[in-house]
């Protein structure tokens, strides 16, 4: 979808950054099991937009050291520990360009790093403008300029999303009344859907 958006509108290249291993999650040790990397580059030349998607065939850190690019979007889907999504906010988030969106992918499931990263890095933040969570995935506007004129809504969702971080910290599984605890706090953060015609007024 995101490549054939770029092709209709001209946009450049969608970036892949991904090493391609077999298990997506993190510590496991997958080397002896086949890579993704052929069955997403099949993926995309069925969707007819290979052309149209630069594959970079390895780590985040491997990768943001010698990014020079502007970036419009940019999506943290990886490593989803706290070291893993900041390292890759950092490392890409002084290329965003001002209006340019970046979203979280699993900020509402119980991973340390998303979450943590969107309330202490964008929502106590004065750079961002209008910001939300979709389902799962956290998303914010870097807007610098004008970026105080949001701050009550910023200041509303971190008082909620930050409730989260204290049953986050582990990592891992929840169980028992902590669990109960981490879904009742999570049920309290606004995450439905925005319709397309109020994002673009939002967002512009």
């Amino acid at each position: 979808m995101l490549g054939k958006v770029a092709a209709h509108y001209g946009l450049g290249p969608v970036v892949s950054i991904d090493p391609h291993t077999h298990n997506l999650t993190t510590g496991d040790d997958s080397s002896a099991l086949p890579s993704t990397y052929d069955e997403f580059a099949s993926s995309l030349r069925k969707a007819g937009v290979s052309e149209h998607v630069e594959i970079h065939k390895a780590y985040s850190t491997d990768v943001s050291p010698g990014w020079k690019r502007e970036i419009r979007f940019l999506w943290i889907d990886g490593d989803h520990t706290y070291e893993g999504a900041k390292s890759d906010f950092d490392g890409f988030f002084p290329f965003l360009a001002s209006g340019g969106v970046v979203a979280f992918h699993d900020a509402l499931n119980n991973f340390s790093g998303p979450i943590r990263v969107f309330v202490e890095d964008i929502l106590r933040s004065n750079r961002f403008g209008p910001v939300g969570f979709v389902q799962s995935t956290a998303w914010a506007q870097f807007r610098p300029a004008d970026a105080a004129i949001f701050a009550g809504a910023r200041e509303k969702l971190e008082r909620r999303a930050a409730r989260l971080l204290p049953f986050v910290q582990k990592n891992g599984p929840l169980h028992g009344l902590e669990k109960i605890g981490y879904k009742l706090n999570r049920s309290r953060v606004p995450r439905g859907p925005v319709a397309p015609l109020n994002l673009a007024r939002l967002l512009s």
